[in-house]
């Protein structure tokens, strides 16, 4: 068996009704490419026979009402692919709005925690011919990178490409004893767990207090503006999606001298300034971003989840594009070095003592009593960028034309915007909670503008 770290548990913690901590991937697939064509049972005859390369994708959730510690992944003997492989057709006239409809439909249903933590719905019908695939994983089981991973497990370089050879067998079984004994003395262990952590913990206390004398810190928490989306949530869910060009993103970088993560963001802020200005609602303080990091190869801790987080000023309240980039370039570059000085390990350590009873009665009583509305906004939204192949990628034999990432929201947050390259192009996906966001393609329609703005901001600087 293979026990849960404390991150990857809490992500089941703190799941409720209308919090679902669940990722979803909308996949568009050109089903030309398929070798002998296109069928649902060719693609269900593929995907068979690529997942024993795969054990993650046969493992579920173990526990028992006397573990004291996290649950544990077992494999699933009872396994069948029926179970979380399923097939719809979009509404007519099946384009964009409808094929979103539906998305947001099965963002919205939580995964059954008796099986393993995830299913594909394959979509057909779309007016331009395409089929659609969105894959569904539980934050429990990946992080953005490994989801992504995970999933490039299942695709190949060229569609003939033959199958990969079956993987050793995943995490085994476990017996009640094995749980109730190994949680006991990982649970008698935690002292000394705290000891070896507090003087780190204290440490992060005092140099966030020193950077901020000196100014080199990223946001606090709790210091960001209220917007229409930092309310509390509930189950319902709306997607949005667009496509740019990442060769556009590229030629504003070169030209500013700044990242590819930093355009990224100056294009969420962007977007996000032109929103909520034409609503009335553009705060005079900048929205605060929580931006998950990657540790993976930098932690040195057990766990599906290697994630660090750190907050970034947006800057939404610069009208000037350029001069707004320039300001999210330094404050991404604070945000990174502070992050790098608190380590790559602090989430993880500090979330090893989350418990089930706890945590889960506690996030049911916050939403319970609204109360992400009496206090003040820990952070506006989260938004991740994650780095995809330059290259074409063909999903169970059908190449890839988009790659759309929608990560969970949350009480206070509403707003999820997760961008990935893949094959030349930016592919942009957004999920947020219609009660709160009715109109999300109204911001989803704000990037190529906010990207045009800034490449005209670079062709004048290189005049």
């Amino acid at each position: 068996m293979q026990r849960l770290s404390g991150l990857d548990a809490g992500f089941l913690y703190l799941e409720t009704p209308s919090q679902l901590l669940h990722i979803c991937g909308l996949i568009v697939l050109d089903p030309s490419t398929v070798p002998d064509g296109y069928s649902y049972a060719a693609l269900r005859d593929e995907l068979a026979a690529r997942l024993p390369a795969v054990p993650q994708f046969r493992m579920k959730i173990a526990d028992n009402p006397l573990n004291l510690d996290h649950p544990v992944w077992v494999d699933d003997h009872d396994f069948d692919l029926d179970r979380h492989l399923h097939r719809i057709a979009v509404p007519a006239p099946g384009g964009r709005e409808e094929l979103a409809e539906l998305c947001g439909h099965i963002a919205a249903q939580p995964l059954d925690r008796s099986r393993p933590l995830w299913e594909m719905w394959v979509i057909e019908g779309l007016e331009d011919g395409s089929v659609a695939v969105v894959a569904k994983m539980h934050h429990a089981g990946v992080d953005g990178v490994s989801g992504a991973a995970l999933l490039a497990q299942l695709c190949s370089l060229d569609p003939s490409d033959p199958h990969p050879e079956p993987a050793a067998s995943g995490a085994g079984d476990a017996t009640d004893l094995a749980i109730v004994v190994g949680g006991a003395v990982n649970v008698a262990l935690r002292p000394l767990h705290l000891l070896k952590i507090l003087p780190a913990a204290v440490g992060s206390v005092t140099s966030w207090i020193a950077r901020a004398r000196r100014g080199d810190a990223m946001p606090a928490p709790f210091t960001a503006p209220r917007t229409n989306f930092n309310g509390t949530i509930t189950g319902h869910r709306n997607v949005a999606f667009a496509q740019l060009d990442l060769d556009d993103v590229k030629a504003v970088k070169k030209a500013f001298g700044v990242t590819v993560n930093d355009v990224v963001t100056a294009l969420c802020a962007g977007a996000l300034r032109r929103y909520l200005e034409r609503r009335g609602e553009l705060p005079d303080s900048p929205l605060v971003g929580m931006i998950p990091v990657s540790v993976h190869g930098v932690s040195d801790r057990p766990g599906r989840n290697q994630v660090s987080a750190m907050f970034a000023e947006l800057h939404t309240h610069i009208a000037d594009p350029a001069e707004r980039l320039r300001a999210l370039a330094d404050a991404n570059s604070v945000s990174k070095e502070h992050n790098a000085d608190l380590g790559a390990n602090l989430l993880q350590d500090w979330s090893q003592f989350l418990g089930a009873v706890v945590f889960g009665s506690a996030m049911r009583a916050y939403a319970g009593l609204r109360l992400a509305e009496r206090h003040p906004v820990i952070h506006n939204l989260v938004i991740s960028n994650v780095p995809g192949p330059p290259f074409p990628l063909y999903f169970l034999g059908a190449r890839m034309t988009g790659m759309y990432p929608f990560g969970p929201i949350f009480h206070g947050a509403a707003l999820n915007i997760t961008v990935l390259s893949l094959d030349g192009m930016l592919d942009i996906g957004m999920i947020s909670c219609p009660d709160l966001v009715p109109d999300l393609w109204q911001l989803v329609d704000d990037f190529a503008p906010a990207l045009e703005e800034l490449l005209a901001a670079a062709e004048a600087l290189q005049r």
